[in-house]
This record gives C-alpha cells, structure tokens and sequence, in this order.
C-alpha cells in the first residue's frame, strides 16, 4: 500500500544506492582532496589550499540549490542551460526524481536526485583549484566559484547530461570525463595563465610537507570514484556493477604503467607519480565506465597511465609556453590530457550491450562498427574546451577588472603564505614555552 513516506515509484533499493553513491563522491572532496591538497604543498599553504576546497563544497551546495541545479537539469530555456530557479520547497524535493529535458524519470525522489549532482559540481570546482594553489586571492576564490558553476559547469552539464543539444547529438560521458574532468582541466590551465606563477621561491622548492597525507587523500579519491561512476546509471543495476568494476581496473592498470614509466625514465619509482597515475586512471575510465568491456578497460588504463605521463613529464618540461604557466598541480596534465584520452577511446571501445544497459540507443563505438562516435566524442570535446577557455577569461577579468578584486596575492603574503591569508598555521611546534613554527 502507498504512503506519503512510500509512495508507489519509490524503490528503496534505488535511493539507498544513490544516497550512498553521493555521500562516497562528496567524501572525495571533504576531507579526500582537502588532505591531499594540505598535504601535498609546502607547509606554509597547507590550510589556504585545504580552505579553497572546503569553501568550494560550501558555496557550490547553496548555489546549486538556489538556481544552478535548474540550470544544468531543468527545463528547457537554450540548447546548453535550462531554466534557473530553485530546488528547496517540500514539494519539490519530495516529488520522484524527473529530468524535464529528457522526458525521464527515476525511482528516488527529487532531494536524492539534487544531491548527487551536487557533489559532482562541488569537485568539479575543487578539482579546478588544483591549477591555482599558493596565490589566489581568498577573495577573488570567492567570487569566481559561483560564476564558473554557473556559467560554465552547469552549461556543460545541461549540454552533456540534462538534455541540451550534445546530449542530442550523441556524445557519450558516462559520469563526467567530459563535464568535469576536460572542463576543470581547461579552465584550471587557463586560470593559472591568469593568475600567473607562484613566486620563485615556491616554484624551485615544491616538496610535499606530508606524503602520507596525499596518500590518505588518494586512497579516499579511489574508492569515493565507487559512488562517482557506480551512481551514474541511477539504479543499484547490473550496469553500476560494471562501472565500479572497470572503474577499479582501469585506475590500477593505469598506475602501474605510470610507476613503470617512471622507474624506466627517472631510473626510481615515485608516490607522488603514482598518485597521478592513479588519478589519470580514474579521470580516463569515468566517461566510458559502464559502457566498454574489461578488456577496454585494462587497454584504457595503460593509455592513461602513459599518455599524461608524456605530457606532464616530457610535453609539460621541454615546452616554454608549458613550463611558463604554473598548474600547481598539473591539473591539465591529469585531467584535461587524461579526459581526452577517455572521451575518445570511449568513442573506440563502446559496446552495443553496454550502452543498451546504460539506456543509451547509440549502437556502441568503433569496435562495434560505429566509428562515428569517434568524431562525435571529439566535437564534444571541442565544444567543452572552447566554452572553458572563453568563459573561465571573462569571469576572471570580470573579477579583476569590473569587481576590482586582483586575482593573486601581494608578494608580501605569497612570501608569509597561510598566515597572511588567514592569521594561522598548519603546524605549530613548541619548545618549551616558545611557539616555534
């Protein structure tokens, strides 16, 4: 019998799944990237760079609730946005999940629905900070996270996931290679173009303060990726299985070749290049994750695991214009590279039987005879980096120009670091009854 607590399309199964995906992608940015981005700069803008995330989480959440979600799975208003408006009334929240521009609905309600794509937004902007770490201005952070979820996130989403015109055409991102990872990649290096270098002090001396923090951080963003590519077909479904478990495969496939490229190249393995591997593993495989086999998924993890390393370690070092601007933590390298790397292999690799279970009609890609899909995951991808490129620059000299807010530090605080911004330190040591820090 129905009841207002369990009304007759309600599967709780379902909604526990989802709950439970969207809580393992939120715990991927608070703490998951917090403790790796505290742990893996200098000591002296640990918490700046912790407060960047955690700020983001924050401010991308009542965004979202206030107008972005609409934005980005609303109605429709253009072939890239939906109507803005909110999420908040009871009724709203309690009604089943429904995505207007798809004509689709879910078996969990609408508040389970906005949620998980909340957490997605909010790591979109975290990840993005990983460029710009060690000179933003606190303030101009502030302003330029509610314009970018706006004008950019959530226009690509609604392009891609809500119904706009690439989701028309029939490019496939199964859980964000393209709507966050090309996106926050785009925007995170031309960001930092913006911004400009750290000053040389930072740059010549970049040690992590804290291995074993970015390997807690890490293992957090691994097995969070569960709910991130798990939760996409927004069901506990046959098809969520197959994308933790090529998730998983791809993202060890793909830090080993990374560790093997290093030890091959630089003669030693590193942590931190396997950190990056494993990263570019799970970047690769989110697009493709449910839709391609676990053959393609081991393929997929070596590409990843040897075509970033390329770029971040031959392409980003024996190139000036690389070299000149400062992607702290070569976000463009693990994400922008990586995310082109997984939105064109999944226009390879797609299976007939793997977009059917995802409920997609595209008859797989080029393995399946539909080489199509290639060219099609490429203008996708055109359309994602374009879009970034121009609206991350306006919305920074927005910020810089009309707000009169200047995008970095003076080089007084960038010399002080985590106590100019914020009157405190990560780590405070005594000696007796002298503070020695």
């Amino acid at each position: 019998m129905a009841t207002p607590a369990k009304p007759d399309w309600l599967n709780t199964g379902d909604n526990a799944w989802q709950l439970t995906a969207a809580t393992l992608v939120g715990l991927q940015s608070i703490p998951g990237l917090m403790i790796l981005y505290a742990g893996i700069v200098k000591s002296k803008w640990a918490i700046n760079s912790a407060f960047m995330a955690f700020y983001a989480f924050a401010a991308v959440l009542i965004c979202w609730v206030i107008w972005g979600y609409k934005v980005a799975f609303g109605k429709h208003m253009l072939p890239f946005a939906g109507i803005p408006g909110p999420a908040l009334s009871m009724e709203y929240q309690l009604t089943q999940s429904y995505l207007p521009s798809l004509s689709q609905s879910q078996t969990f309600p609408m508040s389970t629905m906005v949620y998980f794509q909340f957490v997605f937004a909010a790591i979109t902007l975290i990840i993005l900070a990983g460029a710009l770490l060690g000179r933003m201005r606190f303030l101009a952070w502030i302003l330029f996270v509610p314009l970018w979820l706006t004008f950019s996130y959530c226009v690509t989403a609604y392009s891609i996931w809500g119904g706009g015109f690439l989701n028309h055409l029939g490019v496939i991102d199964y859980s964000g290679g393209y709507v966050i990872h090309l996106s926050s990649g785009t925007a995170g290096f031309v960001a930092a173009w913006w911004l400009g270098p750290r000053i040389d002090s930072d740059r010549e001396d970049n040690r992590p303060n804290n291995i074993g923090s970015v390997l807690v951080g890490a293992g957090i963003l691994w097995i969070g990726w569960n709910g991130f590519n798990g939760g996409d077909p927004y069901a506990a479904s046959t098809d969520a299985g197959v994308a933790v478990l090529n998730t998983n495969i791809c993202t060890a496939m793909s830090m080993l070749s990374w560790t093997l490229c290093d030890v091959l190249y630089y003669g030693k393995p590193s942590v931190i290049g396997a950190v990056n591997g494993m990263i570019c593993g799970l970047v690769a495989i989110t697009p493709a994750a449910g839709v391609i086999a676990g053959w393609s998924a081991i393929a997929l993890g070596f590409g990843s695991g040897t075509v970033p390393w390329a770029s971040m370690n031959i392409f980003g070092k024996k190139v000036k214009f690389m070299r000149g601007v400062d992607d702290v933590l070569g976000v463009f390298h693990t994400h922008f590279v990586a995310g082109i790397v997984g939105g064109c292999s999944t226009g390879i690799f797609a299976t007939i039987s793997g977009c059917a279970a995802f409920g997609l009609t595209i008859p797989g890609g080029a393995i399946e005879g539909n080489g199509r899909q290639v060219g099609l995951q490429i203008a996708g991808a055109c359309f994602v980096v374009g879009w970034n490129i121009v609206w991350t620059s306006l919305i920074l000299c927005f910020i810089k120009y009309v707000c009169r807010v200047p995008l970095r530090m003076s080089d007084e605080d960038l010399l002080v670091g985590d106590y100019a911004c914020h009157g405190e330190e990560a780590y405070v040591f005594w000696r007796g009854d002298q503070c020695v820090c």
